[in-house]
């Protein structure tokens, strides 16, 4: 990494730093006391739009994939001052690994340990809302409950030509964390069928308590589908 991008990760930390000391979390439908009473591993499903917010409401000890990308270099330093364990790995890209099991066997065995961990699932490029298989089948290999949450800030900035919208809140707001009810795998459901269950909670969460940014986010979708076809 270059010393511009060095010294922007790195100020960024910093921000991310100021944002936690400045910011109030309020948690809403919080799962997490009763299943630490009844020792239930659980790992977070979030969406890239949150990823800042809900690093501002890390939980002690949390691990979480952080992608082979100059973005995920961006994001390391920022991590490391929170106290986020960061793990290395992306998706398969042309059908070469790049990272992506070896991390998420890192991933599972930090689970099982004993300790939290959380992934973005709408994968490093999108499309948004779209979950990855890799939150079902860690759940499933750490035998650890998918808590589905949404980090939504009253006062933020979006980006609202990127992708997944990325949400940065504004300092001295307050952070709403809503959880949705806490999921399981079956014995008689798919790794894809698991995916998909875990998919439509994690977006009827954010229909329900923010419900304007998906909309928004499949219109810039359509428009840039547009704009390549023509």
């Amino acid at each position: 990494m270059s010393f511009v991008r060095r010294v922007e990760a790195w100020l960024l930390a910093f921000s991310m730093l100021a944002l936690r000391a400045t910011c109030r979390i309020k948690l809403h439908n919080d799962p997490r006391p009763a299943l630490k009473a009844s020792q239930t591993a659980y790992v977070y499903s979030i969406l890239h739009a949150h990823q800042v917010s809900a690093a501002i409401e890390r939980e002690k000890g949390t691990a979480a994939m952080v992608s082979q990308s100059i973005d995920g270099d961006l994001l390391l330093p920022g991590f490391w001052v929170l106290g986020i364990k960061p793990i290395r790995g992306s998706n398969r890209a042309h059908n070469q690994d790049k990272g992506g099991r070896s991390a998420l066997n890192e991933l599972i065995a930090h689970v099982q340990g004993g300790s939290p961990a959380y992934i973005a699932v709408d994968g490093p490029r999108g499309p948004r809302n779209h979950i990855r298989k890799g939150i079902a089948v860690l759940s499933r290999e750490s035998n650890a409950t998918v808590l589905n949450i949404i980090a939504v800030p009253t006062r933020r900035w979006i980006l609202r030509k990127t992708w997944d919208r990325l949400q940065i809140p504004k300092p001295f707001c307050r952070i709403d964390a809503y959880f949705a009810e806490p999921l399981q795998p079956t014995e008689s459901e798919t790794v894809e069928e698991y995916r998909r269950r875990i998919q439509t909670s994690l977006n009827e969460l954010e229909a329900s308590y923010d419900g304007d940014e998906p909309v928004q986010a499949a219109a810039l979708r359509k428009a840039k589908a547009a704009r390549t076809a023509d």
